[in-house]
């Protein structure tokens, strides 16, 4: 993975993305701090698509619900509220 300063990458967009077209993903660096990585789009597609579902996709799913085996409850002993 070749290394992009932020000032290279913006200076030079075209040959950047060009780099990661050719030759994968490609890693942009602020302050020599790792900041960003610029990926194929089928790389991303392929993460997205082997990334597990969000919790909110879980509970807005048809599939999520229904099969669900709950306990029976049972009678529990309750505190009463003390009254004076």
């Amino acid at each position: 993975m070749n290394t992009w300063p932020v000032q290279d990458a913006k200076a030079r967009f075209s040959e950047f993305l060009d780099a990661c077209i050719a030759e994968g993903s490609q890693l942009v660096t602020r302050r020599g701090v790792e900041t960003a990585v610029l990926v194929p789009i089928a790389e991303w597609k392929r993460l997205n698509q082997a990334a597990p579902p969000t919790l909110k996709a879980l509970l807005l799913s048809e599939d999520a619900r229904g099969d669900l085996i709950l306990p029976p409850r049972g009678k529990v002993n309750r505190r009463l509220a003390i009254t004076e």
